[in-house]
């Protein structure tokens, strides 16, 4: 009777062991994933496009500002795609999509956007624009309006205000560039647009460019100041094309690095500034040429600047001893 009794006593002995062991496996794997799940923070999609609803003769503007992302895919809902970090897409057809974003091939954003028939807003409003669709720099433009109403009102896209009043507008432009003009009037359910290209015949003899090793500092500080101005909100056509056409013989593919809060990112000269006008309160610190060889042409732009909400990261380098614009 004792001999049983002791085998009982031992076999309940083992099963205990055994739940002490699966209760110890199971709160260890727990600890261990609650560690893990501390330890690493779960990233999410920092992305955006510029506005939700565009019309046929506008670009979608979109831009992606996640943390450490390396690779990107942007699908525009027609099956055109992009694997660049910010850029631009025109649309042929208008209609609803939804533009997909995926980062670093995990992580996914998706918008929606409504790309409207430029053509049946102009029926409906009944409102139209005659006149050229290109233009010199200096040389005047004449466009029409015919449509409803007493007051009109037309922006020329380069002011970024109401530059004429009345029927007949007649505008100048002082620098190159694609520039978009509305019009504008009391009786109109919306505004119609007309697009005009304007181009300098001058563009290609540049008396005004800064030379390697004659006025770097006047060359630095006057990109700053031009990216500064496209930062704060002011005119970017005119900002844009004019350090485009001094500084990049019209290139507006030259590479770009950027440093920012301690972070480094490459993009091309283009993104970089359409970046400015919608990338939040940005400070630019300093702006660095390469010229390429036996030219005057940048091949390579160097960025430092910092989030104006935050403090700019300690530079030793001296106001007056910025780094130069060299020659590779």
């Amino acid at each position: 009777m004792s001999t049983s009794n002791t085998k009982q006593v031992s076999s309940n002995s083992q099963a205990y062991v055994i739940l002490y062991i699966l209760l110890a496996v199971l709160l260890l794997t727990g600890l261990i994933f609650l560690f893990k799940s501390s330890l690493f923070e779960k990233r999410s999609v920092d992305a955006r496009i510029l506005k939700g609803e565009i019309s046929l003769n506008e670009n979608l503007v979109y831009t992606d500002n996640t943390p450490d992302a390396k690779k990107w895919l942007w699908e525009f809902g027609n099956g055109a795609k992009s694997t660049t970090q910010t850029g631009s897409y025109h649309y042929e057809k208008p209609g609803s999509y939804i533009v997909r974003l995926t980062v670093d091939g995990e992580l996914k954003e998706q918008f929606p956007l409504n790309v409207i028939d430029t053509v049946r807003v102009l029926v409906d409003s009944m409102l139209t624009i005659s006149g050229p669709t290109s233009g010199l720099v200096n040389e005047e433009v004449r466009l029409e309006g015919e449509g409803q109403g007493r007051e009109f009102e037309w922006s020329f896209g380069e002011t970024g205000r109401v530059d004429v009043k009345g029927k007949t507008a007649l505008y100048t432009y002082r620098s190159p560039g694609r520039f978009v003009v509305r019009l504008r009037t009391d009786k109109s359910r919306r505004p119609v647009y007309h697009t005009i290209i304007i181009t300098d015949p001058n563009a290609e003899i540049i008396d005004d460019m800064v030379a390697p090793g004659d006025g770097e500092q006047k060359a630095i500080d006057d990109i700053r100041a031009r990216l500064q101005a496209i930062a704060n909100g002011a005119d970017f056509n005119s900002n844009y094309y004019y350090l485009i056409r001094k500084y990049m013989c019209g290139n507006e593919k030259v590479s770009v690095n950027v440093e920012m809060n301690g972070k480094r990112k490459q993009t091309d000269f283009y993104s970089y500034c359409m970046g400015l006008t919608f990338g939040g309160e940005i400070a630019v610190d300093e702006a660095q040429l390469t010229i390429k060889p036996n030219s005057t042409c940048a091949s390579l732009v160097n960025i430092k600047q910092h989030s104006a909400t935050a403090q700019p990261i300690p530079n030793e380098t001296q106001p007056n001893s910025m780094p130069l614009p060299t020659n590779k």
